[in-house]
């Protein structure tokens, strides 16, 4: 019985080699748990076209939106783990879900294969044009004289985290509206659905360069270099630090030889000048991780990161 399943795991062993030297034969799809035109859909895209170029395969990029990356996130996590379903996302699904939600059908640990961190996409706190404030202290100011009739829109973990430790560190009054998508938060803060918006450079930036809303802060302590005229909300709100991770996972499970292909291909196409260069249009500041072991470190790292700053911002799971 023993030879019999040695020589079986050695047969596994021996095709699971053979399907990483063989990878990719056929198309790779790459999930993004956002709609098109939000900052990971943005990223996601780039990424792909160079990706495939490398890889020889296309990668198709798969938006399936919705639950804040729940619904992606469970496919993903259920999918078979042969390289040939990737999964782009960030700190909502793996570092802000287990806090937000009282039940998750997926683990964010467990259920996944950690390939490569690609970067941060910054936030910045942008209102309406007809709101009457141009710098934080002055939103902060017209909120405590009008509490509850400013509203903010929450379409991602970011947002909502972002969004409620600034109400609770300021001790202001506003009214959360939840959205499922990105751009539709930034149509209903143009048309004045709602009045304050923490949002993405990659979905949030043409409207930022075409003044269609004012920015009053970036949510960086460093500051940003892409809005480097807007002050970061640390100068208002002492300690304030908050940033979106990206990167990309595979299901659990992975072979180690895909895993290190898809973090070597990937490396390469973030060294490229000109995808740094469109990236960072997009909002986007590339901080690629020199290992898979390394990023794995770092979204447990996140993990109870987000997980204290959920808890100390009240924010209760739903």
């Amino acid at each position: 019985m023993k030879l019999a399943s040695f020589a079986t795991a050695l047969a596994m062993g021996i095709a699971a080699t053979a399907a990483a030297q063989d990878y990719p034969s056929r198309p790779v799809t790459l999930v993004i748990p956002f709609a098109a035109g939000s900052g990971t859909d943005n990223v996601g895209r780039i990424v792909a076209q160079r990706l495939s170029e490398r890889l020889k395969q296309p990668v198709v990029v798969e938006n399936k939106a919705g639950a804040s990356g729940q619904i992606a996130a469970e496919a993903v996590a259920k999918a078979k783990p042969d390289g040939y379903t990737l999964f782009m996302t960030t700190n909502t699904t793996h570092s802000a879900n287990p806090s937000l939600f009282k039940q998750l059908r997926y683990d964010p640990i467990k259920d996944f294969t950690p390939i490569v961190r690609t970067g941060e996409l910054p936030f910045a706190v942008v209102v309406n044009n007809d709101l009457p404030v141009r710098t934080l202290s002055e939103l902060i100011s017209f909120a405590k004289a009008n509490p509850g009739k400013l509203s903010y829109g929450t379409p991602n973990s970011t947002s909502l985290v972002g969004s409620e430790t600034l109400k609770t560190q300021a001790k202001i009054d506003m009214v959360g509206v939840p959205y499922k998508s990105s751009p539709q938060a930034l149509t209903d803060l143009i048309g004045n659905q709602i009045q304050v918006y923490l949002v993405d450079f990659g979905s949030g930036m043409s409207m930022l360069k075409a003044n269609r809303v004012r920015p009053i802060a970036v949510t960086p302590a460093r500051g940003s270099k892409i809005l480097a005229d807007v002050p970061p909300v640390a100068k208002t709100i002492p300690g304030f630090d908050l940033t979106s991770w990206n990167g990309i996972f595979g299901p659990a499970g992975l072979p180690r030889d895909i895993v290190e292909r898809i973090s070597t291909e990937v490396n390469a196409v973030l060294a490229e000048k000109d995808v740094q260069e469109k990236l960072a249009a997009a909002g986007f500041e590339v901080w690629p991780t020199k290992s898979p072991e390394e990023f794995s470190k770092y979204v447990n790292d996140q993990l109870g990161l987000w997980t204290g700053m959920i808890k100390a911002a009240g924010i209760k799971p739903e």
